[in-house]
């Protein structure tokens, strides 16, 4: 095995973090990506206190779990969204619901206070996302000028440079993961946001190709285009199951309906080619953790979450050191 095999904990925050660890390590997995959310990571609480985060990590050390990167995906997205939508409310404190601005301010507290937090912790990495404030002009009708999504793009870099800041002060880096309803979805506009923000380092990427597969973008074109700026990566799958009624918009059907153009899968079940995501990962030296995000809504997750580990362990390999022929040459 080349890298340690995590779990990120984000879709097993109902269960106690003490819990999650026990079971983690019976399944094999080397680590934990702590979510933000749950008890698994209070962010506010671990940018000041010490104890606290050295209680975190002793959950993680007694079972034998290490810990490479914490997670905000919920405060990051309402950064840049539109703060009027009544679905994020669940995100922030419930003081905060139906309060726009109130939720926003807290979302960029909770940012830089992840940074803080991953610092305290010794972590160099904080994966997330950003929101967007033009993913719901995405199709073009009413029509879009060039104007709006370059103020879209403006905006994201008014609100992230100052998080950004944080980052650069304490020495930690974010990684966007790239994902439909965020700033950046694909590799275009994955361009667009590290241009929007002068390509500082503290900005990079959470690597997940399952978001790429669906929309049809090629997950290891984005490791070659990115290749310096892959922080992290996810481990998950998708299929397509286009059957000429649906397409990969998904027809207001929810995850798990067979029905869907596409779904989530857990890993080897969909159409992912992780052994070409491994070369590419060699490649470019990437040497960080393979963190598994399990999501498949039609299989068991605590069996999907130990064949997962299996499977992602056996298809890693550490790059070659010499040619395969040097031999001829000794």
């Amino acid at each position: 095995m080349a890298r340690p095999v995590t779990l990120f904990t984000g879709q097993w925050a109902d269960l106690p973090l003490e819990v999650l660890a026990e079971r983690a390590a019976s399944w094999g997995y080397d680590g934990l990506e702590l979510a933000c959310w749950g008890d698994h990571m209070d962010v506010f609480r671990a940018a000041s206190d010490l104890d606290y985060c050295e209680q975190q990590r002793s959950i993680l050390r007694k079972h034998n779990l290490q810990l490479f990167a914490i997670s905000n995906h919920l405060a990051g997205q309402l950064v840049c969204d539109p703060n009027d939508d009544s679905r994020s409310d669940i995100f922030a404190p419930p003081d905060a619901a139906g309060d726009a601005d109130k939720k926003r301010a807290w979302a960029v507290e909770a940012m830089k206070n992840s940074a803080r937090a991953a610092s305290n912790l010794g972590l160099e990495v904080v994966n997330g996302f950003t929101g967007s404030p033009i993913w719901h002009m995405l199709y073009s009708f009413p029509p879009v000028s060039d104007e709006m999504i370059d103020a879209g793009f403006a905006y994201f870099a008014e609100m992230f440079n100052p998080i950004l800041d944080v980052y650069d002060e304490v020495g930690v880096r974010f990684g966007l993961e790239v994902h439909p309803t965020e700033i950046a979805f694909d590799i275009y506009t994955a361009h667009r946001a590290l241009e929007a923000i002068g390509h500082r380092k503290a900005f990079g990427f959470n690597f997940d190709p399952s978001h790429l597969h669906w929309q049809q973008v090629d997950p290891v074109m984005f490791i070659r285009e990115f290749k310096d700026r892959i922080y992290h990566v996810h481990m998950k799958d998708a299929a397509l199951q286009l059957d000429g009624k649906s397409g990969i918009l998904a027809s207001h059907l929810n995850f798990g309906h067979q029905d869907r153009g596409w779904d989530f899968r857990s890993l080897g079940h969909g159409g992912v080619n992780f052994e070409e995501i491994i070369r590419a990962l060699n490649h470019i030296g990437y040497n960080g953790p393979l963190s598994i995000e399990w999501e498949d809504s039609g299989m068991d997750r605590e069996a999907g979450a130990a064949e997962a580990c299996a499977f992602t362990k056996n298809v890693d390999f550490q790059p070659s050191g010499r040619a395969f022929d040097a031999a001829f040459e000794e």
